[in-house]
């Protein structure tokens, strides 16, 4: 196989600016690997911290971490895909901003034909987190109906998908957004309640809300901004998970606090550690698949970029301009 690829390319840490279309050539896949000619490529703030250097790789480095499309060609030793498949994935490494790549074939799974192409790059990466979240990270004793949570960041492409699993699950979620009409979104999509963090305080709220029991567990992917007052939030044994620095890294923290506020505990899980084997990664995305097929989750995409577009792209996603999931199409899609 002899193929090129128009591919989105850092040669440097930095901005938007860095972000670089070239043609790369394309190798046969080796064994365990996959060629993946993609339809559409999901777009993560974890791409923006891969860019900024936040999360270093070699360089030059292609980004990009979630992609749906066609097997075009499968290594030896790869026996649950074959070419002409219908796939999605959300995967190390990094190199999804192109027309297509080779992969490990190990993350790569069959993508339903009740689930677009677009649906399926808009929802791995970040559908994949919050089964890892609400399914898999949960405070001591577990989730149960009735049960509250505190969700930040809720209008965004993991935060809607989780408002909705999480009314599915009977969970209360509480969301906090930046602006009313992200709060109205949300709670469009199953929040419970919702708290405009920049005209409210948010811990007042939360205790306001719950009586003042406070929440089980709190979900924070902004990190610097809302790590500590989140901690106010939280009731007796409950669970800080935080998975992503939006605002900045969490600074170091006194872990005597966590007794003072109430025996909490507090985790940094990854998306990664969740998808080690095939077989978890199928069972992971078997669970996000059925809550969509079965209209529990609905996939909302708001923005969709060419691929030369990939730097306003990041522009618009750093400034929290966007809501709901984008995605990326490559020429001709």
């Amino acid at each position: 196989m002899s193929l090129n690829s128009q591919t989105v390319r850092i040669h440097a840490f930095g901005g938007p600016d860095q972000l670089v279309l070239e043609t790369v050539p394309v190798a046969s896949p080796a064994p365990g690997e996959v060629c993946i000619g993609h339809r559409a490529i999901g777009l993560n703030f974890i791409d923006v911290y891969q860019r900024t250097g936040l999360y270093p790789n070699a360089l030059p480095l292609a980004l990009g971490m979630e992609g749906a499309g066609v097997v075009e060609a499968v290594g030896d030793g790869v026996t649950h895909l074959a070419v002409g498949d219908r796939v999605a994935y959300a995967s190390m490494p990094p190199g999804g901003y192109c027309e297509r790549r080779v992969m490990p074939a190990q993350c790569v799974v069959r993508l339903p034909d009740a689930i677009s192409f677009e649906e399926g790059a808009a929802m791995m990466l970040k559908g994949l987190t919050v089964q890892y979240l609400l399914r898999q990270t949960q405070p001591q004793g577990g989730l149960h109906p009735g049960d509250f949570i505190l969700f930040h960041a809720a209008a965004g492409g993991v935060g809607l998908i989780a408002c909705q699993w999480a009314r599915a699950m009977g969970l209360r979620l509480i969301a906090t957004a930046g602006s009313d009409e992200k709060c109205a979104l949300a709670l469009a999509h199953g929040a419970a309640y919702a708290i405009n963090y920049r005209t409210e305080d948010f811990v007042a709220r939360v205790l306001e809300i719950t009586g003042g029991a406070k929440v089980k567990a709190v979900y924070d992917s902004v990190g610097a901004d809302t790590f500590m007052k989140s901690l106010d939030c939280l009731a007796p044994f409950g669970l800080m998970a935080t998975y992503g620095n939006a605002s900045g890294k969490v600074p170091p923290v006194d872990i005597g606090v966590l007794a003072a506020k109430g025996s909490l505990y507090v985790t940094r899980p990854t998306l990664f550690t969740f998808l080690a084997s095939r077989e978890r990664t199928q069972a992971m995305a078997d669970d996000l698949f059925g809550m969509v097929t079965s209209g529990a989750v609905k996939i909302r995409i708001d923005q969709r970029y060419a691929l030369a577009d990939v730097a306003q792209a990041h522009r618009d996603l750093e400034a929290r301009q966007t809501t709901g999931s984008s995605i990326l199409l490559p020429q001709g899609c």
